[in-house]
């Protein structure tokens, strides 16, 4: 089981390792390179081939294994690509090919191809290595030249074909392990109350759907109502929710509150074998095949779903109930799968329960603040813009009608209207929570821009591209953000004009800080601007445009 998930995996894989493990395989191949030189200078051996092209492969080898270390010393990609591995096979078996044949003892070389392609890249392209090297231990060994012991032969090639598959067996378990944890540390960053619980969950299951290589992953959870919530990421469209009635969902949660489920297609499929339902109680390490009512069911639920194959596990919520469901057709799960997906729902699921708590914790006491405000504005604050105009209008009605100050009396009167109005609408907003025309965002970036030209002289424009809604405490996160990056503009340059750009593109909002540069300015980093910034998981640069702008560029995961 879990070999054919190891092998499903490596479908479109990357790259796993970093500098640091490139740049000791790339010293490797030169020193094995050069070790092949020096033991064929000491020992030539029995050739069956004219000596100068042995010379010729063996100082090929070192240059092309030198070349390779100066390129992982410069931290260029070909340096670790899947080609070069293939290139260290075709080296093997040319030397194999160069220094008698059978009768090599260079052919543990292709143990290094073998190694390092199955820990750099998994199960697959080690298994792909280890044929390839086996085939070609074999054609080199038999036209090498040298006289040919074939059971010697035979032994090699199965010798290299069998240790070379576990050696990728263990490269491939290694690679799933990294992925693993790096998917556990991602979707734990993700839950973050700054995010909120919806874009919390469409995250996660967005990113579980990718690491399962699925064509859905479906979340159906109930809180204490009747109301059920089915959430649905697939690949190639945004996660969406639908509110939905328990006799809809009543397919999907026909199995029991604590069972772990897996549908896979029988590898017989085409022989008319049918697919197998297996489950396993939580506690418990014993898997069961379930067939008959539950096995139809099963069956009815991979239709629904519209996979071959799914795996299911049950939410461990406080409150309510609810499961998750990861659907594909394009390959069979396993029950590691299983497990590591029920692994996932334990970590994740009480941190998003503790969001949903600090979410309603949070927005009672904002109800609660706003209309303490509300109260204040219209018992303290607008009661003596009240008595102010009553005073000016008494004023103005008790002057001659020669005053030369009734003008100025009369734009008086005006003004603290304006400023009763605006009063008024902002404490009924606030008691009513009603939606402002612009984003609350916006308005507090434009209004403290406003006050910095006025104060400073300094011209600051707040751009929007497309639309632009946040929660309210990536809001205020954001806000502080901006606001931080305003100040270091009129605190520590000389522009007397600033731009600030803001969109939402493919999930993630960028924003960039343009202000006019001086000279060569030293580099810098707003070392508090990143911090922020890297706590809500995004990232932060600073560039130039030809020198003529300093430009920060902020990008945050929403």
């Amino acid at each position: 089981m879990l070999l054919a998930h190891l092998q499903s995996i490596e479908a479109g894989n990357t790259p796993s390792t970093g500098n640091a493990d490139v740049a000791m395989i790339s010293g490797m191949r030169l020193l094995l390179s050069v070790t092949a030189l020096l033991t064929w200078f000491v020992n030539p051996g029995q050739i069956g081939v004219p000596a100068h092209l042995t010379w010729s492969v063996l100082l090929l080898y070192v240059l092309h294994s030198a070349v390779l270390f100066i390129l992982a010393h410069f931290n260029q990609p070909f340096s670790h690509g899947r080609l070069i591995y293939w290139l260290d096979v075709c080296w093997s078996g040319l030397l194999v090919f160069c220094t008698g044949g059978s009768e090599s003892y260079f052919f543990p070389f292709f143990f290094f191809a073998i190694l390092t392609s199955s820990f750099q890249h998994g199960l697959d392209t080690g298994t792909r290595i280890t044929l390839a090297s086996s085939l070609l231990l074999g054609v080199a060994s038999l036209f090498g030249g040298g006289l040919v012991d074939q059971p010697d032969l035979l032994l090699r090639v199965i010798f290299v074909m069998a240790l070379g598959y576990m050696f990728a067996y263990w490269g491939g378990l290694g690679l799933l392990q990294k992925r693993r944890l790096a998917l556990l540390h991602d979707i734990s960053q993700q839950s973050n109350p700054r995010f909120g619980v919806d874009h919390t969950l469409n995250s996660i299951l967005e990113k579980t759907r990718q690491f399962f290589h699925a064509s859905s992953c479906t979340l159906i959870m109930r809180g204490t109502g009747e109301q059920w919530l089915l959430r649905t990421a697939v690949a190639g469209t945004p996660a969406r929710s639908t509110i939905m009635g328990a006799a809809a969902v009543a397919p999907l949660m026909a199995f029991g509150a604590r069972t772990s489920v897996l549908y896979a297609a029988s590898p017989l499929a085409r022989l008319g074998r049918d697919a197998r339902l297996q489950c396993f109680e939580q506690g418990s390490l014993r898997w069961q095949h379930l067939d008959g009512a539950t096995g139809q069911t099963g069956a009815a639920v991979a239709e629904l779903l519209d996979g071959d194959s799914y795996i299911s596990v049950p939410l461990p919520l406080r409150e309510g109930e609810g499961r998750i469901y990861l659907a594909t057709s394009s390959q069979r799960y396993a029950r590691a799968d299983t497990r590591f997906l029920l692994q996932i729902v334990s970590q994740v699921f009480p941190l998003i329960e503790n969001i949903e708590l600090v979410d309603r914790l949070a927005s009672g006491a904002a109800y609660r603040e706003r209309q303490k405000i509300a109260r204040d504005l219209h018992d303290t604050t607008i009661q003596p813009y009240i008595g102010l105009r009553h005073g000016l209008s008494a004023l103005r009605n008790s002057a001659a009608p020669d005053n030369p100050l009734i003008g100025e009396l009369d734009k008086l009167i005006e003004m603290s209207g304006q400023v009763i109005g605006d009063l008024r609408q902002m404490a009924q907003s606030l008691r009513t929570g009603a939606a402002p025309e612009e984003a609350e965002l916006l308005l507090a970036l434009r209004r403290q821009a406003e006050q910095i030209r006025k104060f400073f002289g300094l011209e600051i424009d707040i751009v929007v591209q497309g639309e632009l809604h946040l929660s309210d405490r990536l809001a205020a996160e954001v806000f502080q953000i901006v606001n931080e990056g305003m100040s270091n503009i009129r605190k520590h340059t000389t522009a007397r004009s600033a731009r600030i750009v803001l969109g939402k593109r493919a999930g993630m909002l960028h924003i960039a800080m343009e202000n006019e540069r001086q000279g060569s300015a030293a580099s810098f980093l707003p070392v508090s601007m990143a911090e922020r910034t890297q706590a809500l998981g995004g990232t932060l640069e600073v560039g130039n445009t030809g020198g003529a702008l300093t430009v920060v560029s902020i990008t945050i995961p929403v």
